[in-house]
């Protein structure tokens, strides 16, 4: 059994929506990060950097942090939806939101969602880093039917969660059209559904 210690976040949805996926068996533990419980001792133990999500696979007794190193190793376990004859691809496609989308959506999110009219420039500038990072999807899922290659990959559902926000960015999610063809594909799976529910809430995945 898989014990999923996160928020709710698209971070944390990343790996309910593999979960189930995945179909594998697992339970959530919430971590509270309004009242800084991701700086308890006990989770820094599991997470050093202080960050959710974090997986402790009970039948081994493994325990991992970093949403992208947990996704392959749960695909690596599975053995689905990280197939090993495109896995350089996946690679590619899982790092780039890691290191990219995430985050520079992250500090979107920061000034333009959470502290609008504090920052002038940080709106500014994370407006249009965001606005780039969908031009760039969209450009690359009108040659691909999926990010990294033509089916479905952990590289997908690394990504959703964060263009699952797209009211937040008020870019326009459908003025681009292989991007919104992506999301409303993965938003009709029932494991995306359930694992975007992560605190099963009756939370729904916002339409475009």
């Amino acid at each position: 059994m898989i014990e999923l210690l996160t928020a709710n976040t698209p971070n944390g949805k990343k790996i309910s929506i593999m979960l189930e996926e995945i179909n594998f068996e697992y339970k959530v533990t919430k971590v509270d990060i309004s009242k800084d419980e991701q700086f308890k001792p006990e989770f820094i133990k599991l997470s050093p950097f202080r960050k959710i999500p974090v997986i402790i696979d009970h039948e081994n007794n493994q325990s991992l942090f970093e949403s992208g190193a947990i996704l392959i190793y749960l695909g690596e376990k599975s053995g689905k939806l990280y197939d090993k004859n495109y896995r350089t691809l996946i690679n590619q496609w899982l790092m780039g939101q890691m290191a990219y989308v995430g985050p520079m959506l992250g500090q979107h999110h920061q000034f333009h969602h959470y502290n609008p009219g504090k920052s002038t420039f940080g709106e500014d500038r994370y407006f249009k880093i965001s606005e780039r990072i969908y031009r760039e999807l969209n450009e690359r899922l009108g040659s691909s039917e999926y990010l990294a290659c033509d089916f479905y990959t952990i590289a997908d559902i690394a990504t959703f969660p964060w263009i699952a926000r797209h009211e937040w960015h008020d870019i326009g999610l459908k003025k681009f059209k292989h991007l919104t063809r992506w999301y409303k594909k993965i938003s009709s799976r029932d494991a995306v559904k359930k694992g975007f529910d992560l605190l099963k809430k009756n939370e729904k995945i916002p339409d475009v």
